[in-house]
């Protein structure tokens, strides 16, 4: 049986955010959203998931018309904050990239 991931302090969690810009914290996960047209978010949605489910981790995932949102936390470390948190969150940054949405930043 697999070890149960290790949450992430206060000072490693800033550091983490540091490193991954654009991605906000709210209380134990962390979201961003991105603008893109309904069916390219259908198939950045599928991306991301494809590889979600190559590394075992997910993101809970809000589609809207022209929005796709992320929010992410571990939930086998009690919904707290690990590395596999902002591991994902580089990995959709790529896949949102690439298929052309823009981030929502502000």
């Amino acid at each position: 049986m697999a070890e149960a991931p290790v949450p992430l302090s206060e000072d490693e969690i800033m550091a983490a955010l540091e490193a991954a810009p654009g991605w906000r914290r709210e209380g134990d996960e962390i979201t961003r959203a991105f603008g893109i047209r309904y069916h390219g978010g259908v198939a950045m949605i599928v991306h991301v998931a494809d590889v979600e489910r190559l590394i075992s981790h997910h993101a809970d995932i809000d589609l809207r018309w022209g929005k796709v949102r992320f929010a992410i936390t571990t939930h086998d470390a009690g919904h707290r904050l690990t590395a596999a948190d902002f591991d994902l969150a580089r990995r959709i940054d790529a896949i949102a990239q690439a298929h052309g949405a823009e981030p929502l930043d502000g």
